[in-house]
């Protein structure tokens, strides 16, 4: 490999930064994507391609696409709307962004808020709506989020493209074994501490903030929710929970170590109703290497007093050298790395705006 390449969704924009495979010394271009409010940047590692996606009441929505590292840059939205006559409930508006991105054995995936998901075959040139997942006779009792009714976490299977989770907010982890067709609930274990005692653990409405697959690891999942932690060995039908150990249950981002199906990596804030902030004001990355029974704060390098910064759901990544880089941005546009699996950290950038996604693509010789 002769580099890395992180792809950093914002507020504003896409800002790239590239590097060799030493990792010292990172160069940053952008805003790309004329300024746009843009979700989630992706790389697919074997073309070289990005793809961005976002939008706003105000601009609307798109996908973006570039193929040479963001030199320049096509947009298309052809396809993202839903069915005419599916029915759309009295409370719900058209689409109103893409919200994540995912490709995945030749295929590109896309989230959308209202939730729902798309399916391109062509690079990103046109979209087909996934039907499946909002036929699901739950979908009537979806409730939306702090952020509305989004999907905003696309895993597919490698091995095998027919085998989809997705997670929504509030309706939970929903899983299909048949390509999109047929879609089942996936939630058991996973609380919702925000409904009435005996109402706790329901089959689906839950408020998934991410979703991780462990690589190489059968069916192992792992979900940061805003109720716990969680680790599933058999593909989400049923959850651990894994919070034991970390200073706070609450908080957005979950990335996995490329190799190693044992190390994640998490960023708790203090809670729902504290702040949303780094607890005690100082940041950390906790890191588990046995699966989250155990955890450690990760600090060297990163500020320990006075700091009142988040990381949204989408904004923390690994990569895939040896060792493996950990990434993360703030909502305060601050970016940091580490090139050593979290052991020590440096800060990459500043003064960005608000960062809503991280992404890391490698270079091939």
């Amino acid at each position: 490999m002769t580099g890395i390449v992180l792809l950093i969704g914002t507020t504003k924009g896409v800002f790239i930064l590239t590097s060799d495979a030493a990792r010292r010394d990172f160069a940053l271009k952008g805003p790309f994507c004329e300024a746009w409010p843009i979700n989630h940047v992706v790389g697919d590692a074997a073309s070289g391609t990005i793809y961005a996606g976002g939008g706003h009441a105000w601009v609307g929505l798109d996908g973006w696409k570039s193929a040479d590292l963001g030199q320049s840059w096509t947009r298309s939205g052809d396809g993202l709307a839903f069915d005419d006559g599916e029915g759309e409930r009295e409370d719900e508006e058209a689409i109103q962004s893409v919200w994540s991105l995912c490709p995945a054995n030749g295929s590109l995936y896309a989230g959308v808020k209202p939730a729902g998901l798309f399916r391109s075959a062509d690079d990103g040139e046109s979209w087909q709506h996934v039907t499946g997942l909002r036929a699901h006779p739950t979908r009537p009792q979806w409730a939306p989020g702090g952020a509305g009714l989004t999907l905003h976490s696309i895993v597919v299977d490698p091995a095998d493209d027919a085998r989809i989770w997705v997670g929504i907010s509030t309706a939970g982890v929903f899983h299909s074994a048949d390509g999109g067709r047929n879609w089942e609930p996936r939630n058991q274990g996973t609380r919702a501490d925000y409904l009435p005692q005996e109402q706790r653990y329901p089959a689906f409405g839950q408020c998934v903030h991410n979703l991780a697959k462990a690589p190489g690891k059968g069916e192992r999942l792992y979900q940061q929710n805003h109720c716990g932690m969680y680790r599933s060995e058999d593909g989400g039908r049923a959850w651990e929970s894994i919070e034991q150990g970390l200073p706070s249950s609450f908080g957005f981002p979950v990335a996995t170590h490329p190799r190693d199906p044992d190390t994640v990596f998490f960023v708790p804030l203090n809670g729902d109703i504290a702040g949303r902030y780094v607890p005690e004001g100082a940041a950390a990355v906790w890191r588990s290497r046995d699966a989250g029974r155990s955890w450690q704060a990760m600090r060297n390098g990163l500020p320990q007093s006075h700091v009142y910064f988040a990381v949204l759901r989408q904004a923390m990544a690994t990569d895939a050298l040896d060792p493996a880089g950990v990434y993360f941005g703030t909502n305060t546009g601050s970016l940091y790395a580490s090139a050593d699996e979290g052991e020590s950290w440096q800060r990459l950038a500043e003064h960005l705006p608000t960062i809503l996604s991280v992404e890391t693509m490698t270079l091939a010789d």
